[in-house]
């Protein structure tokens, strides 16, 4: 039992991190009933309905079912390219980065491999990893840190969409040209067999009960009603889904909750974080996701500055760079050093290089 928990936080860095931050923290302001103050319920009960309906969505083949679809109608190898990089860009921006990795990443490489494409894994599956963690910059849902920041920033929706707007198309342009500046253009149809889908009634009632969290999102709908509905669907429909949906991330967010609340007391960091910060949000917050991966930084630096707006921009674009600026970066990595061993180093060039680009260009804006 002692190795297999070890296991498991050797396996998620960002957790462990959190962890050892939170219980140090601990010996300054020992734990009371006051650390429940510290905690965003309405940012975890959020990310647990949304983990939970689009793993229900995955269970079904309902993102494959698209994938599919979409890829029928590529006509040529830069077309597959163009697709399986624009499936994660669009697909981030609803189901997070990480659930679109997860699902398009092993996908693309199959595709990659039947296509005789194998020569552009390490760029393809690089810029998949780009476009999942830009495409979900545009939307509050479309990652973790978005979703808490959005819910400090007072920002509506569309406020928050044109926030972004810019970033994302700007994004968007550069996937684009570097698709088109590497990418065959001889022509190959590829036809799949259609993905077996099941329980169709249950697919809808996933895709009623996502809009359900869009409208909470919203403010048009109490987080608590959200939990008790979305719970007891999913009691219903599949109640596995409880046992499948990845915790880690749950108890990172509660863990940094307590670590950020306890810090607070400190003055003397509070007033250095504070002179750090003033005027450079962006800059603070890109350097931090560097080194902290983006999620973390997002939670800590917003007890420090009311331009949330600046925060929101900052971790976003900090998602490029290292591998571990966002963690969902390390899908694709696992993935990569799993089925081609011998690419590790190779990707890892690739990645950094891309990313540097991508960062450099999206900084100028």
């Amino acid at each position: 039992m002692k190795e297999k928990v070890i296991r498991y936080f050797k396996s998620d860095i960002v957790l462990t991190v959190s962890v050892c931050l939170a219980v140090l923290s601990c010996f300054a302001v020992p734990p009371s009933i006051q650390y429940l103050d510290y905690i965003d319920f309405r940012t975890l009960i959020l990310l647990f309905c949304l983990m939970l309906i689009i793993r229900g969505l995955r269970e079904l083949n309902f993102f494959q079912l698209i994938g599919k679809a979409v890829l029928d109608h590529a006509s040529s190898r830069r077309g597959i390219s163009f697709t399986l990089v624009f499936l994660c860009f669009i697909s981030s921006m609803f189901i997070t980065n990480d659930v679109a990795l997860i699902t398009f990443i092993p996908f693309g490489i199959m595709i990659l491999e039947t296509a005789g494409m194998s020569f552009l894994l390490c760029r393809t599956v690089t810029l998949m990893t780009i476009a999942a963690n830009l495409g979900s910059m545009f939307t509050p849902i479309g990652n973790p840190q978005n979703l808490y920041l959005f819910s400090l920033s007072g920002l509506t929706i569309p406020e928050f969409l044109l926030l972004m707007l810019p970033y994302t198309a700007a994004a968007a342009l550069l996937l684009i040209v570097f698709i088109m500046a590497g990418s065959p253009k001889s022509a190959f149809s590829l036809r799949m067999e259609t993905p077996a889908v099941s329980r169709k009634p249950v697919i809808g009632c996933y895709l009623l009960l996502f809009a359900f969290c869009l409208l909470t999102v919203a403010g048009m709908v109490q987080p608590w009603i959200l939990l008790l509905t979305v719970s007891l669907c999913i009691l219903f429909a599949d109640r596995r889904l409880f046992f499948k949906i990845d915790y880690s991330l749950l108890l990172t967010f509660f863990f940094l909750f307590i670590f950020v609340g306890n810090i607070n007391g400190y003055e003397a960091l509070r007033s250095l974080i504070l002179a750090a910060l003033k005027g450079h949000e962006r800059l603070v917050s890109i350097g931090a996701s560097q080194i902290i991966s983006n999620v973390p930084a997002a939670m800590l630096l917003s007890n420090y500055t009311d331009n949330i707006r600046e925060l929101i921009v900052g971790t976003n674009i900090g998602g490029l760079g290292t591998l571990i600026a966002s963690m969902a970066s390390l899908i694709s990595y696992r993935q990569i050093a799993s089925a081609y061993p011998g690419l590790k180093t190779r990707y890892l060039l690739t990645f950094t290089l891309y990313n540097l680009i991508f960062l450099a260009v999206l900084c100028l804006i």
